[in-house]
């Protein structure tokens, strides 16, 4: 049934996906509505606005920002904030791409999901735009004491300290730089989320005439899924929204990019401090990318991924084993691959930690290899691959990221906002089988490497290299400006700004009249945890656990042993033990010879290590390493044969790969500072409050990157190497001793089957009398640490120990960390302090209550903030709804669905460390029973100022308050 606003133009089922796609089209303002329809409650809308910026100042990322500080019916300065703790959501969020903009939702509750769908429509289409809004979110100037104009000037807002943030990974500016050259003309040229330099030129006039082109539901594509029918939707899109717009002249679309006609090479550089000053000479980054076809084109999009897949996909592929195995760089480019959110589809390789001397021996190699794969053509069976590989991810059911639902609405997108066939992208199989005969042709993966790369003059070459003085540079410009502008103002724009800032301060402190924003309370969640149950069973006297699940055709299953005693030697490298296992050959096969069995056989391999505090005790610790792989049902018994092989014949004695996946990894992690560098500093501020927390920081925290840096050069000595390969086998004899447990995910039909499989491989087990396991002492010391890396931002920590997940206090303390963010940290440290984001919680594995920012501008500041939400929470008479609110978001994260798989492997994951449904469903009820004075007394009995704990990640430049505040310096 269609509601008679709409006309339906198509129905599509797709039996791969299990859904049916409905294609509607609003008859008076031409808006698109895209409904999937699915057996599922977890219903999903999505509304996207093409946005096509012409410059850099980040409108359209600020326009987002912006629109959610309130609209026509709901007049209060932040309702998505508001929102998010007034609901059950299992997702809520605002995205900003290079060309559109969403504002997508989910949730299982239905008087919910209307809610937000109301608070969202109305938020949309009929935002306020206050110009003190755009002030908080976008940029403004202030004077650095706000009351004195002969103070100096700042710049501040929100977007503008997170891309600072941002802009600090070299990975990021690589991209933007990329694209400044690969599109030359269109909207991709610019960065949409905005670069610094450029966001204090947008205007707040700019900002309203963008948002009256661009937000109108002509420019609208709206998308839900579930199993709420289209009309319903559709009665609301029209009643809340539609009938009050006419059909808008205007069409808002890219334009196809005007093509180069021979290859263009352009070097630029990247700022580095001080503290990255070693080998200099080797931090380059070369890149080559070439403009492909359109991503509306469903055949050249699927032959631009195979392409991708055969060029890159594992080590045994031709371009990647290139870059992996070449003297000319320290690791594969971090851009590397197919680009396929734009209009025009984009192909990237590259090296990093390059010299200049190199570069045109880089472009060499990758021509090269590109030449020999056009002449020589590469084996079927990997085209095979490839092909398995794009039908696994075709047929696999997410949902433990985003929503399965929001997944799909996503692929779909690009396709529909550059006004193509999103139903086309979402059923692929006949496009598959067509891409499958086309293979057949032993030409056609030479033909197309000619076609798309070598003989394609739509090529960019570009070298970023790593310069000393540039942020000194990009921060004198800055204050330059600011020196500028300031030495213009008058007397009354002095005044004037002086003004604003009270304003804004005045209406970050209002309280607003919430009740005029529909919620949820606690009648509405449900009486029971959802739990996902699986089989206790024994095969060949291995423990073993089964779970039925909607997986669409595929396995999951993993092999856990019990984590042995360890040395101090082998605990360092545990997680490079991880790394190789699923990266070296096995038995007699090499390990390019394993990565082709691999992507012929599973869609994922990989091993990780867990250690985790006891519920009761988390001074006692328990630990496991788990493989884990994923398969089509009908690989069942090639996926047996594969991950034995992986767990009982590495090898390590492939020196050369080992060496080469330290760098890579070193890399990695180097680049992933920034982007994660709150939790680094919570791990950080966390570790000397259990064993567990204390490895995490010295594995996978700032003290392992550390570690890593200093491991990749000593790994430049041969018998440093040797060592170290040594260290990893004895790892792994201690291992092949180990206990094991098996687990199973597959639909109930398959499940038997797999089990028969796994029987078949396994003999029994063989019990080792003197197998002892891992352990590690005990805990209890305070941590003082700043950690300098190269950011224009800092992430703040403190930590206090508190009580594991068992204890009665654990619930309470769960609820303060969101009561603390919604009654205090949201405005204190983002809306007035500026930062990207900031909060509390409590981690029950560790036992410690972590507070923390992310891309923030401030740093002391902050940490008294910190401080100061404990004071506001004794000093304060708080009503049942701020407690309340903050119990429907520990609930939310707590009933939050995952994918099918993904709920199983969880439980089994949890049930290894005795987190029992019995134990979760008692913690859940003790949340639904916390009090306001139960908040307060948890807060006076384990916050309080000598048990804290404090670590940042921040610049050179804010060495002096470091000092001050008696932090001990180090560097990652």
């Amino acid at each position: 049934m269609t509601h008679p606003a709409f006309e339906l133009l198509r129905s599509q089922t797709i039996d791969a996906l299990k859904i049916r796609v409905e294609e509607y089209r609003h008859k008076n303002t031409g808006a698109q509505h895209i409904h999937l329809v699915a057996d599922n409650d977890e219903n999903v809308f999505l509304v996207a606005l093409r946005t096509v910026p012409h410059d850099s100042t980040g409108v359209a990322h600020i326009l987002e920002h912006t629109a959610l500080c309130g609209s026509k019916k709901y007049p209060v300065r932040d309702p998505f904030f508001m929102m998010v703790r007034r609901s059950l959501n299992t997702f809520m969020n605002a995205f900003t791409s290079s060309d559109w903009t969403a504002y997508p939702f989910a949730s299982q509750n239905r008087k919910d999901f209307n809610n937000l769908l109301d608070v969202y429509l109305d938020a949309v289409f009929f935002s306020r735009l206050d110009e003190l809004d755009f002030a908080q979110e976008g940029h403004r100037v202030e004077f650095a004491e706000p009351e004195n104009p002969e103070s100096d000037l700042v710049f501040k807002g929100v977007v503008f300290n997170e891309m600072k943030g941002a802009m600090s990974s070299v990975p990021s500016q690589l991209w933007h730089t990329l694209c400044k050259y690969l599109y030359p003309t269109s909207t991709y040229h610019y960065n949409s989320g905005g670069e610094p330099e450029d966001i204090p030129d947008l205007t707040y006039q700019q900002l309203k005439d963008f948002y009256r082109t661009h937000y109108h539901p002509s420019n609208a594509i709206f998308m839900t899924y579930g199993d709420i029918p289209a009309a319903v939707h559709q009665e609301k899109f029209e009643n809340q929204a539609l009938r009050h717009f006419e059909k808008l002249d205007e069409i808002i679309a890219v334009d196809d990019e005007k093509r180069y006609h021979a290859p263009v090479n352009v070097e630029e550089a990247y700022p580095v401090d001080e503290n990255d000053a070693d080998n200099l000479e080797q931090k380059n980054h070369v890149v080559i990318s070439w403009l492909l076809g359109k991503t509306t084109n469903l055949d050249e999009s699927l032959e631009a991924q195979l392409l991708s897949n055969i060029l890159l996909d594992n080590s045994a592929s031709p371009l990647q084993q290139a870059l992996e195995t070449t003297e000319l760089g320290q690791a594969p480019s971090p851009l590397c691959g197919l680009d396929d959110s734009s209009r025009e589809m984009a192909f990237v390789c590259g090296l990093e930690g390059c010299t200049l001397d190199n570069v045109n021996n880089v472009e060499a190699l990758i021509l090269d290899t590109l030449t020999q794969v056009a002449e020589q053509g590469v084996p079927q069976e990997q085209i095979a691959a490839s092909l398995h590989q794009l039908e696994l991810s075709q047929r696999e059911v997410g949902g433990d990221g985003y929503p399965y639902g929001l997944q799909l609405i996503l692929t779909g997108l690009t396709s529909a906002t550059h006004r193509g066939d999103p139903i086309a992208l979402l059923d692929v199989d006949a496009a598959l089988d067509n891409l499958r005969r086309k293979t057949q042709d032993p030409q056609f993966i030479q033909n197309a490497v000619r076609k798309w790369l070598l003989e394609n003059p739509h090529r960019v070459r570009l070298t970023l290299r790593p310069d000393l003085q540039m942020g000194d540079r990009i921060k004198a410009a800055e204050k330059n400006r600011l020196a500028q502008l300031k030495a213009q103002l008058s007397e009354n724009e002095k005044q004037h700004i002086i003004a604003q800032t009270k304003a804004l301060q005045a209406r970050q402190l209002h309280q607003d009249d919430e009740s005029i924003l529909p919620k949820v309370g606690l009648e509405d969640i449900p009486a029971n945890l959802h739990y996902t149950a699986g089989s206790h069973e024994s095969v060949n006297n291995y423990p073993l656990r089964r779970y039925a699940a909607g997986t669409n055709g595929l396995l999951y299953q993993q092999i856990t042993c019990k984590l042995p005693a360890l040395n101090d030697a082998q605990l360092k490298v545990l997680p490079f033990y991880c790394i190789c296992l699923t990266e070296l050959g096995n038995g007699e096969k090499d390990y390019l010879a394993t990565q082709r069995w691999q992507a012929e056989t599973v869609g994922s391999i990989s091993a990780f290590s867990s250690i985790r505090g006891a519920g009761d005790d988390v001074q006692n610790i328990d630990a496991y390493i788990t493989l884990s792989a994923k398969a089509l049902s009908r690989n069942s018994a090639a996926l047996n044969e594969l991950m034995q092989s992986t767990l009982l014949q590495p090898r390590f004695d492939e020196l050369d790969r080992i060496r080469e996946l330290i760098a890579q990894n070193r890399a990695r992690r180097e680049q992933s500072i920034t982007g994660h560098g709150h939790s680094l500093a919570m791990t950080a501020a966390c570790a000397g409050m259990s064993p567990a927390a204390k490895v995490s920081h010295q594995l996978s925290g700032l003290e392992g990157i550390a570690a890593l840096k200093a491991l990749d050069t000593a790994l430049d000595n041969e018998k440093s190497l040797a060592e170290f390969a040594q260290t990893l086998a004895s790892i792994h004899q201690l291992i092949l001793q180990a206990p094991k447990q098996f687990l199973i995910v597959g639909e109930q039909e398959h499940l038997d089957t797999y089990r028969d499989h796994l029987q078949q491989r396994w003999s029994g087990e063989s019990a080792t009398e003197s197998f002892a396991e891992f352990e590690l002492p005990e805990i209890s010391e305070q941590v003082r640490e700043a950690w300098i890396t190269n950011t224009q931002v800092n992430f703040c920590a403190k930590a206090y120990p508190t009580v594991p997940s068992e204890h009665p206090d654990a619930a309470a303390l769960t609820v303060l960390g969101g009561f603390l963010r919604n009654g205090y940290l949201h405005r204190a440290v983002r809306e007035q302090g500026g930062a990207y984001g900031g909060g509390a919680s409590q981690d029950s594995n560790t036992a410690s209550f972590r507070f923390y920012s992310y891309r923030d501008p401030r740093l002391t500041e902050t940490l008294d903030d910190f401080d100061q939400s404990l004071v506001w929470l004794q000093e304060t008479t708080h009503q049942w709804q701020a407690v309340e609110e903050a119990i429907l978001g520990v609930i939310g994260s707590i009933d939050k669905p995952g994918s099918p798989a993904g709920e199983a492997k969880s439980t089994y994951q949890a049930e290894l460390f005795g987190r029992t449904r019995e134990k979760r469903e008692l913690f859940r009820n003790r949340v639904l029973q916390v009090t306001a004075d139960d908040l307060k007394r948890v807060a006076r009995t384990y916050l309080t100022a000598e048990k804290a704990s404090i670590a940042v990640v921040t610049h050179a430049g804010q060495k002096a308050n470091l000092e001050s505040l008696g932090l001990q310096l180090k560097t990652c």
